[in-house]
């Protein structure tokens, strides 16, 4: 791939390296900054503009292009705009010789909230209208859960107003010739284990402590996780969203090195597949802690329990309309189950239909990683399979759900 020179640069480009230097980084992401940004883009694209705040201080901007026939579902097109030891300034949306762009965001996920934009400039510059009204969301909160966010924005009648029938989200990079969709999420469940026990100095042999009772919760639970890896590692048709995944990401209790202390927890990241029983799960985590003895029990910091499925055949029509245009311009898709979590979950979760889809192939995978980039030529050829995709889904014809 060749880079342009600066005198040269595409001008969706240069919107997309303006936009990466507005500095919104949790947790004070720089939100006013963002929204005056696209304000003044919803100004010169002829769009209309809404902000909804949806707690204090945080903002939900809604971009509307209205469709020719206002009886039908619209398509809404979501990004979030806040972002998470770099060789170059996060901000800077520095682009070096070969053309890469280096910036917070330039994967997850600012290149898509302009991939959007671009797709629907050209598409009104050519004069096209749609039978579909397009809405662009662009939310605060993403990275830290969404919780001030599109969680509380889906319940609001300003997103019932918007008649959503159908919704794209932010997907992943994908390193070979194919573009991953998701079509579902795994459920984050953020546990907590506090284990109880006798306290006393440090130079005994105490029994029923609160350290050795954890340490049979933590024993159970991580071998939990190796028979979930070891059913990934043996399986070459299963990816890595289609088993639960588990993590120990913190140890706390003790006060001193020679006192037992008398209570100590660990904290854990589960990450649940959806065809898990959530009940039957749950269950199995309470008879770990029972198992372990008294005193031992769980509590949850978070606990997804909504997780949908978007049909990816054609009984789905929105999956008709997007996989044929992806096979119109030679795209291979390889439809997925998304491992972490994103606002498609509260999406899917009130009754539409959604896809996570970030149109980046051959590219390393590197959101929230060290030096985070894109190629520019991977960048346009994402607005050039937005000008296709936003046509046939603004087009589908109407269905049953639109009344």
């Amino acid at each position: 791939m060749t880079s342009k020179g600066p005198e040269e640069e595409h001008p969706s480009v240069t919107l997309f390296r303006q936009y990466l230097r507005i500095r919104t980084v949790q947790p004070k992401p720089d939100y006013g900054a963002a929204v005056a940004f696209f304000e003044e883009t919803a100004r010169q694209l002829g769009l209309g503009c809404q902000k909804v705040e949806v707690a204090p201080g945080y903002v939900v901007t809604v971009l509307t292009w209205p469709g020719t026939n206002p009886t039908l579902s619209s398509i809404l097109l979501n990004s979030h705009t806040d972002v998470e030891h770099w060789s170059h300034d996060p901000f800077e949306a520095f682009k070096d010789s070969e053309g890469y762009i280096y910036a917070r965001g330039a994967q997850d996920m600012k290149c898509v909230s302009i991939q959007y934009l671009e797709a629907v400039r050209r598409l009104k510059v050519e004069g096209h209208r749609f039978p579909r009204t397009i809405h662009m969301t662009f939310v605060p909160d993403e990275e830290v859960g969404g919780h001030q966010g599109m969680e509380l924005f889906v319940q609001r009648p300003e997103f019932h107003a918007l008649r959503a029938g159908f919704a794209l989200d932010e997907g992943i990079a994908n390193p070979t010739d194919a573009f991953t969709v998701f079509y579902s999420e795994r459920s984050p469940w953020w546990v907590r284990v506090t284990s109880t026990g006798r306290p006393g100095h440090a130079s005994r042999f105490m029994e029923d402590t609160a350290a050795e009772k954890l340490h049979k919760v933590v024993n159970s639970i991580l071998a939990f996780r190796e028979k979930e890896w070891q059913r990934l590692q043996s399986n070459p048709h299963l990816k890595e969203g289609s088993v639960t995944s588990v993590n120990l990401t913190k140890l706390e209790g003790g006060v001193a090195y020679n006192v037992i202390p008398a209570t100590m927890s660990a904290s854990f990241d589960f990450r649940v597949a959806p065809d898990v029983d959530f009940k039957a799960f749950e269950e199995q985590l309470q008879s770990w802690c029972q198992a372990a003895g008294e005193g031992v029990t769980l509590e949850f910091a978070q606990k997804w329990m909504h997780p949908q499925v978007t049909p990816t055949d054609d009984s789905n029509p929105w999956w008709a309309a997007f996989s044929r245009v992806c096979k119109d311009m030679n795209l291979t898709l390889e439809p997925e189950i998304m491992p972490a979590a994103t606002d498609n979950r509260y999406i899917r979760a009130v009754g539409v239909p959604a896809l996570g889809f970030s149109p980046m192939n051959r590219t390393p995978v590197l959101l929230h990683d060290h030096d985070e980039r894109l190629h520019e030529a991977v960048f346009l050829r994402g607005v050039d399979i937005y000008t296709r995709l936003l046509p046939a889904l603004a087009s589908v014809p109407a269905l049953p759900s639109d009344s």
